[in-house]
């Protein structure tokens, strides 16, 4: 019996162990000329945003070309194409901060990870995700959110902002940029996208800030935003004047 087990025991198979998955790093190098590409997102972009222009064409008004370095872009959000805006102003990287639900979303949540998207929980609370942000923006890279947390489709001007966007620009002190979409594209209508210059919250940088006044922080940014919708009503009513002369 002890020679049967033996041999048993030698021509028994070693059971195979499990590799853990290494996760993706987040980050990407800077190129000799210090600059944070994403060769496949140009790529996507050049294929995606000549036929999008063409059933929904926009416009850039302000702040076409987003100067290199660090930066969150704050955008107000009615479709998944508005992706699309931010991306145009700079060829650079950007990091999309997007809820786990569309990671989870068959082809979607493929392309998302392979352009370095950042996963985050709906109400903004996810400390995995601020971290990744984090490093992100100290590499020097890009970032962009989303800060209603959902899509719009409400008859609100405006939603409410998540926490999220001015904490981790303050933490990080880095500039924010905001990209308005002045209504919400259609097929075969002009959008109007107005991108604003660079704004530091440089008098929040060292402090450490209470839910209350993240929150002021947050609703002064969607009134900003607010505001630069209803200058480019007024800039558009002037226009239309001068052409009525």
């Amino acid at each position: 019996m002890e020679e049967k087990e033996t041999i048993q025991e030698k021509t028994k198979k070693p059971e195979k162990k499990m590799k853990k998955k290494k996760k993706a790093e987040i980050t990407v190098k800077a190129n000799k000329k210090g600059r944070h590409v994403m060769p496949l997102l140009n790529f996507i972009k050049a294929i995606v945003v000549p036929f999008y222009w063409l059933v929904k064409p926009f416009k850039l008004y302000g702040n076409k070309k987003v100067q290199d370095g660090p930066l969150i872009y704050v955008c107000n959000h009615y479709t998944l194409m508005d992706a699309v805006y931010p991306a145009v102003t700079t060829s650079e990287g950007i990091h999309y901060l997007a809820k786990k639900e569309n990671f989870e979303t068959p082809g979607l949540g493929f392309l998302i990870r392979k352009v370095k998207g950042i996963a985050a929980n709906r109400d903004g609370n996810d400390v995995r995700a601020i971290l990744d942000c984090f490093k992100c923006l100290k590499n020097g890279e890009k970032l962009c959110i989303f800060p209603e947390g959902t899509r719009n489709k409400t008859g609100e001007e405006m939603l409410p902002f998540h926490h999220g966007a001015a904490a981790i620009a303050i933490k990080c002190k880095v500039p924010i940029v905001f990209v308005l979409i002045y209504k919400k594209p259609r097929y075969f209508r002009k959008t109007h996208i107005i991108v604003s210059e660079p704004i530091e919250l440089t008098e929040y940088y060292g402090k450490k800030l209470t839910d209350e006044e993240l929150t002021t922080v947050d609703e002064r940014l969607r009134l900003r935003m607010i505001e630069m919708r209803r200058e480019h009503t007024e800039f558009l009513q002037s226009k239309k004047k001068k052409k009525t002369k």
